[in-house]
């Protein structure tokens, strides 16, 4: 009879996987506690360049982090209200949410944060999505450097879709956007809104009906949030109504209480659920 591992069991044997494969952290020492043991998984995925692991290995990874995401609960749309519009608003991970996309806040390499457990969004998609994100990403900048030059990189508001891969959304849609050097300019507004209407409209091309953004650019790129909130909300509900039958729902995802405060007011809500 077959043996079905059991989550901790492929922890350790997938954190045994990844340091075999790093090479450089082949001979660190392994966490007896579970909470170490994930991070120094999450660690060596992070850091780990674009490439294959063997199938079987591939195939522990997916079961571990498929029952990750059941471990940390998937919100599906009918979870969360709409407050107008077909639009909503929703503090939590967004890596929980099971919807058509969900956008990532991604940089110009496109191909994930390499910072070991670092706490941006691009990091926690990649690493529940797993290594096959990384590596569907690196080949479709492959493709644009052999069309543009070795030294390309994606520009600001030129959205790139993926599958999903263990996520519970189908899809996911990097975007690289503004980053705010000394102060916020219109060029910049008119980029950030550019980042939303480009998503839309890549999500109608593709019969994504429901898509949730994240808080595109705030952060450690710096756009104010209270007028990143402005621009998101306005932006949304203006395409909305020129293409009625383009997205059915709009969610906008939220980390911190702030972020959901200035959306709150954006939207007109005088409460938001939260799903920490």
């Amino acid at each position: 009879m077959n043996h079905t591992l059991t989550q901790d069991e492929r922890l350790t044997r997938l954190v045994e996987v990844f340091k075999a494969d790093s090479g450089e952290y082949s001979q660190i020492e392994t966490p007896r506690d579970t909470q170490g043991r994930r991070r120094i998984l999450r660690s060596l995925m992070n850091i780990r360049r674009p490439g294959p692991l063997p199938g079987d290995a591939l195939r522990l990874q997916d079961e571990y982090l498929r029952e990750r995401a059941a471990e940390k609960g998937v919100v599906s749309l009918e979870d969360i209200p709409v407050i107008r519009d077909g639009l909503s608003l929703w503090q939590g991970d967004i890596t929980r949410l099971a919807v058509d996309a969900i956008v990532n806040a991604a940089n110009s390499q496109m191909l994930g944060c390499f910072v070991p457990m670092h706490t941006c969004i691009d990091n926690c998609i990649h690493t529940y999505a797993g290594i096959q994100l990384r590596e569907a990403c690196a080949r479709q900048m492959d493709g644009l450097r052999a069309r543009f030059g070795p030294d390309y990189e994606q520009p600001t508001a030129v959205p790139m879709l993926t599958d999903a891969y263990n996520l519970p959304a189908k899809r996911v849609i990097h975007i690289v956007g503004p980053i705010v050097e000394e102060r916020l300019t219109p060029g910049l507004e008119r980029d950030l809104a550019d980042c939303y209407t480009h998503t839309l409209e890549l999500c109608a091309e593709n019969g994504l009906r429901s898509v949730a953004f994240c808080c595109i650019s705030t952060g450690v790129f710096r756009f104010p949030g209270q007028r990143a909130a402005q621009i998101a909300v306005s932006t949304v509900l203006k395409w909305k109504t020129a293409h009625p039958d383009g997205v059915d729902r709009v969610i906008f995802n939220v980390f911190k209480n702030e972020d959901r405060a200035y959306y709150e007011r954006e939207l007109g809500a005088c409460s938001s659920p939260t799903q920490a």
